[in-house]
């Protein structure tokens, strides 16, 4: 009857049949277990006496690696001692309780450590067998060696096999005059980006074939890494200056002695939702126009009105990029043969909208290739080779970078390995016990008077105990084997 009531109520709840619910399934099979093992509990009777952990009782493989895993879960060794000291009648301050706690996990240890040394004797004089050293040392020494080299494998593995490729969705150029208002400024997006093809791919091979310097760089990239962006040679916006500030460039341009600088900066901006860690790259190319440079004569002219013409400078857009994992972005110098006096040279030219019946005037700048075709003097081509980036599940390891790797993973690691292998004679009169039964002994008799509330008996035992760690020769007599102790 109740169990038809209750299917009726979880079905009225579930609008849905027991046999066809799993999780009300598997919580009444949970119940089921957990009545059963209360059932049992109450059928054999609560214990009156706990002593230690029930980890502990036997002294075997399978309880030692039990009794290592719990004391390596967070937090639990300590948790656990904590209420048991809060809630355990005693004598013992918490840091007395936290000592015996340690001095019986770590003798529980050595017990089951000469119990293996007894199931599996070592003669004297007998050197250690080969699958023992290769197998033990090989491992420690095949992980050594990866922990070592893992930053540079995990960061070539992201760079040549892991990584994706992300094609920048937006480009931006730059091209200014000193601290002045820019002169020149595009952005192209994604329509103006076009991924490389096999042909373009091919026709790049040949016209660096005979530069084995520069087929070295292109060859580490498919033609699906690279993408041209087609910058339009027309400044998106107007060149908004006032007329002082336009009188200031003119004289600055004749007059000064000192160094003009014309700049042009790039911008790249991929999308993070596809893999990498850094949004933005940025680079720029510079030259200074020294006094007496006819760049500075003819850019004059051009502000003033007295020319019509564009204006060349030489060696100022490099045409070959690379867009790498970081912030910085840089011309390919392996492309280029005499580096910065091998870029393109372009041309400059201030336009103008103003007409005789107007009274407005908007003025803005166009920029194309030197010497280039009539039919694609309006866009600026700028190839891009793109450095494949970590995916977004690797993300936040190749974000550390190669140094941040090493600090992070490599020297904590080694700092790790190091403490265990180290500091080892500190330990030997603490570890080194041939026989560890009457110490054993000793710490189950106090939680036994715990457990029965002689509570000055447990003092009385645990100042026996912390002697016993204080006098090396007490230790010594206490721990020496039975058999030994015998023949002697």
């Amino acid at each position: 009857m109740a169990p038809r009531l209750a299917e009726r109520v979880l079905f009225s709840v579930c609008s849905r049949k027991f046999n066809q619910n799993f999780v009300a399934q598997l919580w009444y099979f949970v119940k089921c277990i957990y009545f059963g093992l209360s059932a049992y509990q109450i059928r054999c009777g609560y214990p009156t006496r706990i002593l230690g952990n029930v980890l502990t009782k036997k002294y075997n493989h399978l309880n030692l690696f039990l009794f290592q895993g719990f004391r390596l879960v967070p937090f639990l060794v300590e948790l656990r001692a904590v209420m048991d000291w809060v809630w355990t009648d005693t004598t013992l301050s918490l840091s007395d309780w936290m000592c015996v706690e340690d001095i019986y996990a770590n003798i529980f240890i050595i017990k089951c450590s000469r119990e293996t040394e007894k199931k599996y004797p070592q003669p004297k004089g007998q050197k250690k067998k080969k699958i023992v050293k290769y197998g033990m040392g090989g491992l420690i020494i095949f992980f050594l060696i990866c922990i070592i080299w893992f930053p540079l494998l995990f960061i070539s593995l992201v760079r040549s096999v892991v990584g994706v490729v992300n094609h920048p969705i937006d480009v931006t150029v730059t091209f200014k005059l000193g601290g002045y208002e820019p002169l020149f400024t595009m952005s192209v997006q994604q329509q103006s980006i076009k991924p490389f093809t096999a042909a373009e791919y091919e026709q790049l091979t040949k016209t660096f074939g005979d530069n084995a310097k520069a087929m070295q760089f292109i060859t580490l990239y498919s033609y699906e890494d690279i993408v041209t962006a087609m910058i339009e040679g027309s400044s998106g916006s107007v060149w908004r200056i006032s007329p002082p500030s336009r009188q200031e460039v003119v004289k600055e341009l004749l007059g000064s002695p000192m160094d003009l600088t014309l700049r042009l900066a790039w911008t790249f901006q991929r999308d993070l939702g596809k893999g990498g860690t850094v949004e933005h790259t940025f680079g720029k190319h510079s030259i200074d126009l020294e006094p007496g440079n006819p760049v500075r004569a003819e850019l004059a002219s051009l502000l003033i009105g007295n020319r019509t013409e564009p204006v060349l400078v030489p060696n100022m857009f490099p045409n070959y990029m690379r867009a790498p994992n970081g912030a910085d972005a840089k011309p390919v110098s392996q492309l280029y043969k005499d580096d910065e006096d091998d870029y393109q040279d372009i041309t400059l030219s201030l336009m103008s909208d103003r007409t005789p019946n107007s009274s407005g005037n908007q003025e803005w700048w166009d920029i194309a290739i030197a010497r280039c075709k009539p039919a694609s003097c309006t866009v600026l081509p700028m190839v891009i080779f793109n450095d494949k980036v970590s995916p977004p599940s690797l993300g936040f390891l190749a974000g550390y970078g190669i140094m941040g790797l090493y600090v992070s993973v490599v020297l904590v690691i080694g700092k790790f390995v190091r403490g265990f292998f180290s500091e080892i004679s500190h330990s030997i009169m603490f570890e080194e016990l041939p026989c560890v039964d009457r110490i054993l002994k000793l710490c189950t008799d106090i939680f036994l008077v715990r457990e029965t509330g002689e509570l000055e008996l447990e003092e009385e035992l645990y100042s026996k105990l912390i002697f016993l760690y204080r006098s090396p020769e007490t230790m010594i007599k206490w721990t020496r084997d039975i058999h030994l102790k015998e023949q002697d």
